[in-house]
């Protein structure tokens, strides 16, 4: 056994041995002239060029990028070029290096690294909770409303501005809502470029201005199926059968499948004020009710998680399906009720009002007529 274990390390260092002065003769230069170069709203292209003292021959280079800030990502790449889209206001760093495969194996250069600044601006002048919502229209078009809130450190004199970026379209804010200082803090689209079908990023960026202070930029970065609010569903109709309540409704305008629908139910009995929510996954619905109540119905709608899940839409317009009865106990017990109130209401006008009684004739007749 033992001079197994010696022929096989004897092996293992014949075998590592020749590939080591190989490698040790390979030199991996990291890439030159790195750049950061910001080419749109939220976007900044990565550029690189191969160092001139690589000799490549037959080996094969590629390039490990490592974003660094904001949102850590690493990734390698042929290219000595890379996009990235991202808020560019609290700046960017990245670094790059050059791969080499050499005789199956890889080895790997220095980091070369780079950094944009944060946008200028003084702290907490820039805009906070900024929100934004789209909506598919009737026409197909995609509308676009967003809201924010003053900076805390920023000026009663600031004044913010609004662009989208979609693609290769920015677009300054068309429609600006006011607050009670007569500052911009909405804004809304009635169209937009944004592409229903498509998945792209949106970039919203506010700059502002103000006479005291120098007002920071602030952006960020929407999936716009994600924030999506959703149609109303269409042609809802609800019947009664027997004691079953049957609904029965379209998908909202939307390019979305039925299949990537879900739908809330809101029904309440208004005779007993009992309320419930049903979740349903169909636009199809059978439900046993009490036929001697009245209902209420309304119905909303979102996209399921495998289809990217947007805002819920508002409730449909309210129905009202069937009509409040009495039990027949209740009903007997009315009559019941009615009927001896009516006997004691004739007993007390009678007391009230007694009958005329008529008086007799006291006097003879002076003609009397004899009747055979």
């Amino acid at each position: 056994s033992r001079m197994q274990v010696c022929l096989m390390l004897l092996w293992t260092t014949h075998s590592v041995q020749p590939n080591t002065p190989q490698a040790a003769q390979v030199q991996v230069f990291p890439p030159v002239n790195f750049t950061l170069t910001v080419s749109a709203l939220a976007q900044v292209l990565l550029h690189w060029e191969p160092n001139p003292a690589q000799d490549q021959k037959n080996d094969t280079i590629r390039y490990d990028v490592k974003i660094l800030s904001p949102v850590p990502e690493e990734y390698d790449t042929r290219k000595t070029h890379s996009v990235r889209t991202v808020a560019l206001h609290d700046g960017f760093s990245a670094r790059v290096r050059t791969l080499l495969l050499h005789n199956d194996l890889q080895m790997r250069s220095e980091w070369v690294q780079e950094n944009l600044p944060p946008l200028p601006g003084a702290p907490e002048t820039s805009i906070t909770n900024l929100s934004c919502v789209t909506h598919l229209t009737v026409s197909g078009t995609v509308s676009l409303q967003c809201s924010w809130l003053p900076g805390p450190g920023a000026p009663q004199d600031t004044e913010y501005f609004l662009f989208y970026r979609y693609k290769n379209h920015t677009e300054e804010c068309p429609h600006y809502a006011k607050d009670k200082w007569a500052r911009n803090s909405g804004c809304s689209f009635p169209g937009t470029h944004i592409d229903p079908q498509e998945a792209d990023d949106l970039v919203i960026h506010i700059n502002g201005s103000s006479k005291r202070a120098a007002i920071k930029p602030f952006q960020q970065l929407f999936n716009p199926n994600a924030i999506e609010k959703v149609n109303v569903p269409r042609n809802i109709t609800v019947s009664l059968e027997e004691n079953h309540l049957l609904a029965t409704w379209e998908k909202p305008i939307s390019l979305f499948q039925e299949e990537c629908f879900e739908y809330e139910f809101y029904l309440e009995n208004l005779k007993s004020g009992k309320k419930q929510i049903l979740k349903l996954s169909s636009n199809k619905f059978r439900l046993r009710i009490d036929v001697t109540s009245r209902y209420s119905i309304q119905i909303r709608a979102n996209h399921h998680t495998w289809c990217m899940r947007g805002l819920w839409s508002d409730w449909s317009e309210v129905i009202y399906v069937g009509q409040n009865k009495l039990d027949n106990s209740v009903a007997w017990i009315l009559a019941v009720l009615c009927v001896s109130l009516i006997c004691k209401i004739n007993r007390v006008w009678s007391k009230l009002f007694p009958p005329i009684p008529t008086p007799s004739n006291k006097f003879p007749d002076p003609f009397p007529v004899d009747y055979e």
